[in-house]
């Protein structure tokens, strides 16, 4: 939706070294998963039925389980096409800079059923670039094989194996970065966030095996690889955001998860450890994320929904180079970071919703690492106001899509400030992190 500012913002920013932070922030919402009308036709079931509001993207349990079921459901009557569309259209208003109308992001799903046990999602993305020229690439996947109606001491037990690109986005609960598109902005962050610089979002291939126990119990394992550069740029991605080369990585996952009809809750712990050459032919960092997760979701009757999400990620690092800045300072060959989010969302009649995101990036003291404060603290927030007419059981149609969005995106504080982030020097324009804010208003269809 907002690729076309990321790239303007980016060229904009690019002397004081502050695009890939104003990037990192409007992909939040640019990449938001969405419900998939061939996932309505396939099922047929209502978009809103698999997510509180009936465009998307905050998932219900049932939505949940479908997910869980390998995107294998189905109403019984006949193969459906597993293909979908969407198209965006957005109008953008910088702090700094033109406001701009485009039709920002064409993308392409193949997603549904292949047999009873096989199901997956393909996302295929076209972005806009510059005039009238878009660059296509492989969005999100996550491919699945799972063993359902199974049972282990008399208890029900899902088993699955998930080939994905994306560590988190598999995530059933989808709290997690990569799953609910929501991140800390900031000079530096969390591997599992997909707005740290040089993410592995979207740029590994992993595969993870995972359990359901009696409707409640979650856990997940497996690992991952970074793919070689090469196909990250026949992929249509930027070889210069390379996570670098992964190597030794684990994954792990656990969950307990309440399903009260009327309410729903969720309690998680996940841990991501590798080790990491970045660049690829040097010294291999240590990286180890451990983080916990809290939901909350109010359903009652579907007219009033509330959802609450809390996740707190840790990173702890060792580099395995040692780094000096200037007059011979040495780096510190161990440090910290840690993502936090909080967010509300309040849906009516699974139509009009009103998001609100406090993010928070904070990091160990490093003079060298993160001139010219030696902070990397970094505040931001996301407000968004939707609505979706469509979607629901009494609709109009169920063969597409609309939402009409408002969003607001904030930076309060940057490399540990508000004002003059980057410190320029007396008689020079300071850059504040009011600086990076932007408006947008956009109009998706899918189909």
């Amino acid at each position: 939706m907002l690729s076309h500012l990321i790239r303007r913002v980016a060229r904009w920013a690019r002397s004081a070294h502050l695009g890939w932070a104003v990037a990192a922030l409007l992909m939040l919402a640019s990449t938001a998963a969405q419900a998939i009308p061939a996932y309505a036709r396939q099922t047929g079931s209502a978009c809103a039925d698999c997510h509180a509001g009936s465009y998307g993207p905050q998932l219900t349990p049932y939505g949940m389980r479908f997910k869980l079921n390998g995107y294998t459901d189905t109403d019984g009557k006949g193969f459906k096409v597993p293909v979908s569309g969407q198209l965006k259209e957005t109008y953008t208003n910088p702090a700094t800079g033109k406001s701009t109308t485009d039709l920002t992001e064409g993308d392409l799903y193949v997603a549904g059923r292949l047999t009873d046990q096989i199901g997956g999602f393909v996302k295929v993305e076209a972005d806009r670039t510059g005039h009238d020229t878009y660059n296509t690439r492989l969005s999100n996947v996550d491919l699945r094989f799972v063993a359902k109606e199974l049972k282990l001491g008399g208890k029900d037990l899902t088993l699955g194996v998930s080939v994905n690109n994306s560590p988190g986005f598999q995530d059933p609960i989808a709290a997690l970065p990569n799953a609910s598109f929501i991140s800390p902005v900031g000079v530096t962050g969390s591997l599992l966030s997909l707005a740290t610089p040089n993410a592995p979002t979207d740029r590994v291939i992993g595969a993870t095996m995972y359990a359901l126990y009696d409707q409640n119990w979650y856990s997940e394992v497996g690992t991952y690889r970074s793919l070689p550069t090469s196909t990250q740029d026949h992929l249509g991605y930027n070889i210069a955001s390379d996570p670098g080369k992964l190597h030794d990585t684990g994954y792990f996952r656990f969950a307990y998860m309440k399903d009260m009809k009327k309410q729903f809750f969720s309690a998680g712990v996940v841990a991501l450890t590798t080790h990491r050459s970045l660049p690829r032919s040097g010294p291999s960092d240590n990286l180890t994320d451990l983080g916990y997760d809290l939901t909350y979701q109010y359903l009652g009757n579907r007219e009033h929904i509330l959802q609450l999400a809390y996740v707190n990620i840790l990173e702890q690092r060792h580099y395995g180079a040692d780094l000096f800045g200037p007059g011979g300072i040495a780096a510190p060959n161990r440090g910290d970071v840690r993502d936090q989010t909080l967010s509300a969302t309040y849906t009516f009649h699974q139509t009009y919703s009103l998001s609100v995101s406090h993010m928070l990036s904070t990091g160990t003291r490093d003079d060298v690492r993160y001139p010219p404060f030696g902070d990397p603290d970094a505040t931001s927030n996301v407000i968004t106001l939707f609505w979706a007419p469509f979607g629901k059981d009494d609709s109009y149609t169920t063969i597409a899509n609309l939402k009409l969005a408002a969003t607001w995106y904030r930076i309060t504080n940057f490399n540990g400030r508000g004002h003059n982030i980057f410190g320029a020097p007396p008689g020079a324009q300071p850059i504040n992190a009011g600086d990076l804010n932007a408006f947008t208003l956009s109009t998706s269809l899918a189909f």
